[in-house]
């Protein structure tokens, strides 16, 4: 560190010791000095989110030391989806199960569209989020790390982000939650196995495989495990829509652990998007 360095961040951190409470955006009291931790949040209430029913944050220190029972097994690794035997192992299906009303039309166009070589509602070119399932199947790796109280995972693509709580909480109120792309996952352990329930996703140009739509009643079992010592994860899919299909549809995907990748940021630009041709044609069939 170059000397001219070192007395400039003296100089900084100097100035910020002698700064006044009040040129820091604190509130102070009438002898100018800070007011408490507890009552400065409580004057920012009006704009910090809170969990219904005084639920702690996955990340309080105080849910984090409660004492729970070890988990079978740690997800925290870099993880890349199994495509070894073959590329199109991304999409789950097929087989795919009986399919109703507009969900079957809709399927068969897709199926049609697949058979002529061109996409068909292809959401994710247009830079909208791919969501819960096919986020976990992009050709990206995908990050996670475990807690005792959730799972954080962010994917390589377009840095998508999920969590599972795993500290016992309800689902959020049907009335207020908002539904997103991801849905709201709750886990808990069966043995061996990491059980992963996930419902309220967003359905707005949603689509599973080629275009395949979803519904508010969507919802999606994940069975988790562990195998070959650490080096495979597994996951069962166990996915319902009484809107879309009969019964439940079923596929299970692995994943390799790859510890020499990280993952970056990565942004998805519609503007660069709207230069490539099958970015253009896989407008058809979306929603505007």
């Amino acid at each position: 560190m170059t000397a001219f360095r070192r007395l400039a961040l003296i100089a900084i951190a100097g100035a910020a010791a002698t700064t006044p409470p009040a040129a820091l955006g604190q509130a102070t009291d009438e002898s100018g000095q800070p007011l408490p931790p507890d009552e400065r949040r409580e004057q920012l209430s009006g704009m910090i989110p809170k969990n219904s029913g005084g639920q702690l944050g996955a990340l309080a220190p105080e849910n984090l030391a409660k004492d729970r029972p070890e988990p079978p097994f740690d997800l925290t690794g870099t993880w890349f989806v199994d495509l070894s035997g073959g590329f199109s192992d991304f999409m789950f299906g097929p087989p795919y199960p009986e399919f109703i009303g507009q969900t079957k039309e809709d399927f068969e166009t897709g199926q049609r569209r697949r058979e002529q070589g061109l996409p068909y509602r292809d959401a994710i070119g247009q830079c909208w989020p791919a969501g819960l399932p096919m986020i976990m199947t992009r050709v990206w790796p995908i990050m996670m790390v475990q807690l005792p109280t959730v799972i954080y995972m962010v994917s390589n693509f377009n840095n998508s982000f999920r969590q599972i709580f795993l500290d016992g909480r309800d689902y959020s109120d049907p009335d207020t939650v908002i539904y997103t792309y991801n849905g709201e996952s709750l886990g808990h352990w069966e043995d061996d196995e990491l059980v992963v329930n996930t419902k309220y996703i967003q359905t707005y140009n949603h689509f599973i495989d080629n275009g395949i739509p979803i519904s508010e009643d969507f919802e999606v079992e994940e069975r988790i495990r562990l195998l070959e010592d650490g080096e495979v994860l597994e996951i069962e899919y166990i996915m319902t829509d009484p809107n879309g299909w009969v019964g439940e549809w079923r596929n299970t995907k692995q994943w390799l652990r790859v510890d020499q990748t990280d993952i970056g940021e990565v942004e998805c630009i519609p503007d660069l998007n709207d230069n490539i041709p099958s970015a253009q044609q896989g407008r058809e069939g979306l929603q505007e």
